[in-house]
């Protein structure tokens, strides 16, 4: 049961609808940013992932609680499942690349260096040099994209693969990309993945490891490397981020939430969520939500 009240779309405005095998779309920023004013209102993918450049301009980027600032020349890498908007500068210039999640998975499985760059929403910096390589590529794509040639599949996925490895150089992840630690990052990008798909049944740590195939202490060697933090923390996180979800965007009261996010005891899951946000759920809700007119 989808007890999610976050608009959810195939790409933005669009109704949701089932993802083709292999799907790629390149469309300018300015195609759905300027009839919208610039600012494009939280919503989600369910099985598309987003890699946007900023070629002009700027703006802000709300990735479920968090705000990320950014500045051409960039890269905004924005991973399926994710609640999303901005606000851009006005006369921003770039190019929005949409790549289905059963695609990009492929990819991975074959280069786990690129998990890396959808660990969670981010924004990469490039030097004005690294822009006008990323503009160029993705306006090959695009080319590709809009005839039916010979070897255009193959013309589009060399393209894809070019964006991504141009940001994976240029991230802030630069641990999680070293060398050697490409099966750390696959691991946990497979957690994720079991943690996004399951964390309404409370299972613990040693549940999932047993399912990936790895021992307790590689999945918590990997997290602390690639993902900075621990297998339970990574589970809390997900459960607390439906439940800010929940108390945001929709009307349920706190313990039809509880509910939701799989406690059996409401009151249990105040005392979980204010020993992790500082505040009981309704005081954190009320704190966020003005009062309407």
């Amino acid at each position: 049961m989808s007890t999610s009240p976050v608009p959810s779309f195939y790409l933005y405005g669009e109704p949701q609808r089932s993802v083709a095998e292999g799907f790629v779309h390149v469309e300018s920023l300015d195609d759905r940013s300027r009839p919208s004013e610039w600012t494009i209102r939280p919503h989600v993918h369910r099985d598309l992932n987003h890699i946007i450049l900023i070629a002009q301009g700027g703006g802000a980027m709300q990735a479920e609680a968090a705000q990320v600032h950014f500045e051409a020349p960039c890269l905004l890498l924005i991973p399926a499942g994710i609640v999303h908007g901005f606000s851009w500068h006005r006369e921003s210039r770039g190019h929005v690349t949409t790549i289905a999640d059963g695609y990009l998975r492929h990819l991975i499985a074959r280069d786990g260096d690129l998990a890396t760059l959808f660990a969670h929403p981010h924004a990469v910096a490039l030097p004005p040099e690294g822009g006008s390589e990323a503009e160029t590529t993705i306006g090959r794509m695009a080319r590709e994209l809009g005839w039916a040639g010979p070897g255009q599949r193959a013309a589009v996925e060399s393209a894809l693969l070019s964006l991504m490895v141009l940001a994976l150089r240029h991230a802030t992840l630069a641990q999680a990309a070293l060398p050697g630690n490409a099966r750390q990052a696959a691991l946990v990008a497979r957690l994720r993945e079991r943690i996004d798909q399951r964390f309404r049944r409370r299972e613990s740590v040693s549940v999932h490891a047993r399912a990936l195939g790895a021992s307790l202490t590689a999945l918590r060697q990997a997290c602390a490397r690639v993902a900075g933090t621990s297998p339970a923390q990574m589970l809390d996180d997900r459960c607390l981020l439906e439940a800010r979800r929940l108390l945001v965007y929709s009307q349920m009261s706190v313990t039809d939430i509880a509910y939701a996010v799989g406690f059996e005891d409401p009151a249990y899951f105040s005392r979980f969520f204010a020993r992790h946000l500082g505040q009981p759920p309704r005081a954190w809700r009320a704190a966020r939500i003005s009062p309407r007119p």
